[in-house]
């Protein structure tokens, strides 16, 4: 991903609370808000792991985003002629601090984790998808005036 477009997200995040940077790149619609929570995440994990840090007391002290090494590709073009294309890429570093009087959560953030159905409680699922397909295919075939008037293939 360009740099460029990995520099606007991380401006976003740059100096707040790790779980208040957690909350805005989950709301992002961006696409490189997906890598840089990835990298949060990891992060927070490695300093709670490896420094025994409390990660409601983690701040982002700084997150810089760098070009990478660039993929040098070639579009065909007209007359037997090429013209080139840049793919780039980013190297992104984020380093997190302590704070010491921190402030309480705004955010806290549930993972759904998900648990194993039973094999009676598949089976009735299987069974109520196909009561619902059957249904909706009953709906289907009943067809009025105007469904015979304005479909696409009508015998007029």
């Amino acid at each position: 991903m360009a740099p460029r477009k990995v520099r606007a997200i991380a401006g976003v995040v740059r100096g707040l609370h790790v779980r208040e940077a957690e909350a805005q790149l989950l709301l992002q619609r961006r696409r490189a808000a997906k890598p840089i929570l990835k990298l949060l995440r990891s992060a927070m994990a490695n300093a709670k792991n490896n420094q025994k840090t409390n990660p409601d007391q983690m701040i982002i002290e700084s997150i810089y985003v760098d070009g990478g090494p660039m993929l040098k590709r070639y579009l065909p073009r007209a007359r037997g002629s090429a013209s080139p294309i840049e793919k780039k890429t980013s190297h992104i570093t984020i380093v997190l601090g302590e704070e010491t009087n921190p402030k309480p959560p705004r955010f806290t953030i549930v993972i759904p984790k998900k648990e194993k159905k039973s094999a009676q409680e598949k089976g009735k699922a299987k069974k109520e998808r196909k009561i619902i397909e059957e249904s909706s295919t009953r709906q289907a075939k009943k067809s009025g005036f105007l469904r015979r008037m304005f479909s696409r293939k009508s015998g007029m």
